[in-house]
């Protein structure tokens, strides 16, 4: 029995969180699950947006799903990373039939160094605006490299790309291009190469099918991550996955998004997706393509899903179905 930590959060994220637990009651796996507080509507009972029971709680679960965060986002997601040094965003850019995506054979996967560049927040108002200063470290560099390297191997992908800006930050991208090639030396069965940051988000528009694990800075992944999400139809079917040696965090990337909360109509397969990834992450690998699996077949087939994605069924609707299939499965 795997012991799991639940945030539901602030907005749809309670919602979506009911439909995917409602679903991860039909795989073959036990979950011993603990519920905890964080976000906006949090913050407005108790004063603080994570509250150290919280941080707590996480860190003695073995995974974490996490609904969504409002405007605390950053003092909830952010502080989760940094505690629980979490310096891995895995975000899959894959298409889905049934779905808006613009290319319908993408799966690649963008590996993001989630603990420092311009994320620290180190920045200082000057007389002429502000400054922010960008850390990057040969050990943070490496261990994101190692990690997309590690991940290829295992998912039987075969090249690795590295993402950066060396030829105008030379010292900091400097520092994680080197580092890059210096770890795909422990790899020589995978291909790696690099691009600069500007040709990536062109590429990623001209030729998305050249790329197959992509492993990049904070503020870079970030921004290549939502452009990946436009390829294969919104936030709203992308999950993420934050990963550090001891615990995993999965969340959908859609965020809390108030206007569409308490009106049942909210789109959980980004939410179900990302539990997806929390079962591969516990190698429980059989039962996450059961359930991704019942997922695509919900998707592809249109009849039971959400207005978003052409229908006219409630989350919870959507999720039944999306269990009805995983149980026949």
């Amino acid at each position: 029995m795997y012991k799991i930590s639940v945030i539901p959060g602030d907005g749809i994220g309670k919602e979506v969180m009911e439909a995917t637990l409602h679903v991860l009651e039909a795989v073959n796996v036990d979950f011993d699950y603990e519920f905890a507080e964080a976000g906006d509507e949090y913050a407005e009972v108790s004063g603080v947006p994570l509250p150290q029971e919280t941080i707590d709680i996480v860190k003695n679960s073995q995974a974490c799903l996490f609904g969504a965060a409002g405007e605390s986002a950053a003092d909830v997601i952010v502080k989760l990373r940094q505690e629980l040094d979490l310096y891995v965003n895995l975000r899959p850019v894959k298409s889905y039939p049934g779905t808006k995506s613009i290319f319908d054979n993408l799966d690649f996967v963008i590996v993001r160094e989630n603990t420092e560049g311009m994320y620290i927040g180190l920045e200082n108002e000057t007389e002429e605006g502000a400054t922010a200063t960008r850390v990057i470290t040969k050990k943070a560099s490496e261990r994101i490299s190692r990690f997309g390297f590690e991940y290829a191997k295992k998912t039987g992908r075969k090249t690795v790309t590295a993402v950066h800006k060396a030829n105008v930050l030379k010292k900091t991208d400097g520092v994680f291009k080197e580092s890059f090639y210096k770890v795909s030396e422990e790899f020589p069965e995978l291909e790696s190469n690099d691009f600069y940051v500007d040709a990536t988000a062109m590429y990623f528009i001209t030729k998305p099918e050249m790329f197959d694990v992509v492993v990049t800075t904070n503020l870079f992944g970030d921004i290549l991550s939502d452009e990946g999400a436009g390829l294969v139809g919104g936030l709203g079917l992308i999950p993420s996955a934050n990963i550090g040696d001891k615990q995993g965090l999965f969340e959908p990337v859609h965020g809390s998004a108030p206007s569409h909360a308490g009106k049942g109509t909210a789109n959980p397969a980004a939410m179900m997706l990302s539990a997806v990834l929390m079962l591969d992450y516990l190698d429980e690998s059989e039962e996450a393509r059961r359930m991704e699996k019942a997922i695509v077949k919900v998707l592809s087939e249109g009849k039971v899903v959400t207005k978003d994605l052409g229908g006219d069924a409630s989350t919870m609707e959507m999720a039944a179905e999306v269990r009805r299939v995983l149980e026949e499965s």
